[in-house]
């Protein structure tokens, strides 16, 4: 679940290090404060977490990430903790502020040895200081070897700044990653932190400023931002008590082809349930019965024919196109009528798929594609979107127009001249079959509600995976689409 208490504001490595360097020249944070306020923080973590903790190792890199680790050491030395400092390298051939962390941990009495990884068993904590944000390649073989044998050890895990081996902008793992009970991460929530990978290696994640004057980050744009629940229910105000059905939009689903008629109803539901005013869906007729018996709310119509909808789409305010479309004739015909209007529309699953087919562009659509739906939408592989979802969330956009929504474990929501935002709530249970179809669902939802498509997408995405969350308190394995419905209808009433 996401942790609302951490900044929204996410920044990439060169932006906390301009951060750094105007903390050192105008706030005299230089000459090794930040890294004894660094070293400090990442202690506190520790006795806060493992209070009955007394053993710890640390396993320190060449860099400042090491320096902050003699930090800790020399501290929980100085409490009396039994402290061993592992090292790959020589700590004399340490430089700066890093040099002097070793040198008054050295003289402090610390014991500092080269690594071996039989030294481990002694510990209760494993302190990880190898690598830091530095990291840009895969990890060498020395440094695999190293974390992999921290991973194997079975033994509590406190990583400072990001876990060694995570890439601080992307989340993207460099051949191997330290998996952490614990991140302490300081000055600035990094980027990698919230999606790719990090949520299989960081842990909590604990944030410490350092005491950086606030100033110093009004000068400094952020890389993106995590999506804000305090908003979201400063947004979502009761209605008024004069209100009407109309006001509050007409979602119109298209989709459910043979096979897929639970689709549909599930998108159309989860847009009731969102608050939309009226809901129609079309569909293959043999479905309406089916649809109508399950939600007697959903306006179903039968459509043999494209211009079927001619009728349906005049009434309606916004459109979610693609929730068990299929990929027949009928499927194609109707999303080409669909796309040829300027409603705002919610753009998945098989919609997905036409638009890779034959790409359109328009600003008044949220494409909403998991990972192989945007492989085939960038025409690349899997594999290169994960190296960095932020650029392929933007490359979506670019091509395509509107909202994009990069589906996964933090989500990226990425709107047009804007930041991109990252949702990470949300379960491993929610990788099921109809999940999407939810989310469609309730974007849509929103949407008819007169908010801004990129507003929408981002309460939608966060609504949608805090519901996840909840449903997933009584286990994640067996978690389905519809379990979500009932906290859906919670969320967007927070004030009552």
């Amino acid at each position: 679940m996401q942790n609302d208490s951490l900044p929204t504001q996410l920044y990439n490595v060169a932006q906390i290090r301009a951060l750094e360097k105007q903390a050192a020249n105008s706030a005299g944070l230089g000459n090794g404060e930040l890294m004894e306020r660094a070293g400090f923080a990442a202690f506190y973590a520790l006795k806060e977490i493992w209070p009955a903790a007394r053993h710890v190792v640390v396993a320190a890199g060449p860099g400042n990430n090491g320096g902050d680790g003699y930090v800790l050491a020399r501290l929980a030395h100085e409490e009396g903790f039994a402290v061993r400092v592992l090292t790959l390298i020589d700590p004399k051939e340490l430089k700066g502020d890093a040099l002097r962390a070793y040198t008054l941990a050295a003289d402090a009495g610390v014991l500092i040895s080269e690594w071996d990884a039989e030294n481990l068993s002694m510990a209760d904590v494993i302190v990880d200081a190898l690598l830091g944000t530095g990291v840009k390649r895969k990890v060498d073989d020395n440094y695999a070897e190293v974390i992999a044998a921290i991973n194997a050890a079975k033994i509590p895990v406190l990583a400072i700044d990001i876990p060694s081996g995570l890439c601080a902008d992307t989340g993207h793992v460099f051949g191997i990653a330290v998996h952490a009970d614990i991140t302490v991460t300081f000055i600035g929530m990094k980027c990698g932190l919230s999606t790719g990978s990090a949520a299989d290696y960081v842990g909590e994640i604990s944030f410490s400023d350092l005491g950086i004057p606030e100033n110093l980050y009004e000068k400094i744009q952020p890389a993106a931002y995590r999506v804000d629940a305090q908003q979201i229910v400063q947004t979502l105000t009761p209605r008024p008590r004069t209100t009407y059905k109309g006001d509050y939009g007409h979602v119109l689903v298209i989709g459910g082809d043979y096979g897929y008629a639970g689709a549909a109803c599930m998108a159309a539901t989860a847009a009731l349930r969102t608050g939309a005013g009226l809901v129609s869906v079309a569909t293959r007729p043999e479905h309406v019965t089916a649809l109508v018996a399950q939600h007697p709310e959903i306006m179903a119509h039968g459509v043999q024919q494209a211009e079927e909808l001619t009728a349906l789409i005049a009434r309606a305010t916004v459109i979610i196109l693609g929730p068990g479309l299929g990929r027949t004739e009928w499927s194609k015909q109707l999303w080409l009528k669909a796309i040829a209007t300027h409603l705002p529309m919610v753009v998945d699953a098989d919609g997905l798929y036409w638009m890779a087919e034959d790409p359109h562009v328009s600003r008044e659509w949220v494409l909403t594609p998991h990972l192989g739906e945007a492989s085939r939408l960038l025409k690349t592989q899997v594999e290169r979107i994960q190296l960095d979802r932020f650029a392929a969330a933007l490359d979506i956009q670019h091509q395509y127009g509107g909202v994009a929504v990069l589906k996964g474990s933090g989500t990226v929501i990425q709107a047009e001249d804007s930041a991109p935002f990252v949702c990470t709530a949300g379960n491993p249970g929610m990788a099921t079959g109809g999940m999407g179809d939810i989310l469609s669902g309730v974007i849509g939802g929103l949407a008819a509600q007169k908010f801004p498509l990129a507003l929408a997408a981002q309460m939608g995405v966060y609504i949608h995976a805090v519901a996840g969350d909840l449903a997933g308190r009584e286990g994640e394995r067996g978690l389905i689409a519809t379990d979500l419905l009932p906290y859906i209808r919670q969320l967007v009433n927070p004030l009552h």
